[in-house]
C-alpha cells in the first residue's frame, strides 16, 4: 500500500512517514499542492494524507482537482481548521475523512486503515457478502464505490457512498438534514445544512432518469429528503 503525504511542515511530514512505514506502508511526500498533483499524475497511491493550509495550491483545491479528473483515491484531510463549516467544505471538495490538528497518532493510523478498508481494497483472501442494490436498473456497488448503468459506470466518493447507504437504509422515511449531519458526517454543532443539498444533486444525477424531476431522491419540503424505492 502506497500513501502520499501532502504536508508543508517538514517535521510533521517526516513523523507521519516514519509511523506509516513502521506500519508497513510505502510513502511519498509532497511539500505543496502542485508537487502533489504531479506525483499523483505520475503514479498511483492507495490513500492521500492531505494538509489544507499550504503555500500555493491549498488542500481543498487539490481534492477538488483530483475529483474533477475522476481520481477517487481516498483522501484524509489534516488541518488546523476544525470548524464544522470547514469540515463540510472539505467533504464538498471530495475528502473522504477529516482529522483536525493536533491529533492522536493512533487515531490517525486507524483513520488510514479505515479509509483503505472502506474503499473496497480488502486484504488477500478476505471475503464478505456483496453490498449491492439494484435501483431502477442501476447497480449500486457500495463495496467497490461504483454505480453501474448498462455499460456506463460512475465512481462514488466514500462520502457519497456513505450518504447513499444511509438513505437506502432509511428508504420510505423522510430524513432531515440535521439527521444526515449527525449520523453520516458526525457533525453535531450548529452547521449550515444546505451543503447536503450539493451531495443530493450529485446523487440525483447518478440515479434519476430526470434529475430535475426526481422520483427516487425526493425532497420533503421543510424536512429534508426521502429515498423512495422504485416499484
Amino acid at each position: 500500500m502506497r500513501i502520499l503525504i501532502v504536508e508543508d511542515e517538514e517535521h510533521l511530514a517526516a513523523g507521519l512517514r516514519f509511523n506509516l512505514e513502521a506500519e508497513g506502508f510505502e510513502t511519498a511526500i509532497a511539500a505543496d499542492g502542485e508537487a502533489a498533483l504531479e506525483l499523483i499524475a505520475a503514479g498511483s497511491f492507495d490513500a492521500i494524507v492531505l494538509d489544507v493550509m499550504m503555500p500555493g495550491i491549498d488542500g481543498f483545491t487539490v481534492a477538488r482537482t483530483l475529483r474533477e479528473r475522476r481520481d477517487f483515491t481516498p483522501i484524509l484531510m489534516l488541518t488546523a481548521l476544525g470548524r464544522p463549516e470547514d469540515v463540510i467544505k472539505g467533504f464538498e471538495a471530495g475528502a473522504d475523512d477529516y482529522l483536525p490538528k493536533p491529533f492522536d497518532l493512533n487515531v490517525f493510523l486507524a483513520r488510514i486503515r479505515g479509509l483503505i478498508r472502506r474503499s473496497g481494497w480488502q486484504a488477500a483472501g478476505e471475503q464478505k457478502a456483496a453490498d449491492e442494490y439494484d435501483i431502477n436498473g442501476r447497480i449500486i456497488d457500495l463495496d467497490n464505490l461504483e454505480l453501474r448503468h448498462g455499460t456506463d459506470a460512475e465512481r462514488l466518493t466514500l462520502m457519497e457512498a456513505k450518504l447513499l447507504r444511509y438513505l437506502i437504509e432509511n428508504a420510505g422515511r423522510a430524513v432531515s438534514r440535521r439527521e444526515i449531519l449527525d449520523d453520516v458526517w458526525e457533525l453535531h454543532a450548529d452547521t449550515d445544512t444546505r451543503a447536503i443539498d450539493n451531495f443530493i444533486v450529485r446523487l440525483r444525477r447518478y440515479l434519476e432518469d430526470e434529475p430535475n424531476n426526481p422520483r427516487i431522491l425526493q425532497t420533503v419540503r421543510g424536512i429534508g429528503y426521502r429515498f423512495q424505492m422504485p416499484e
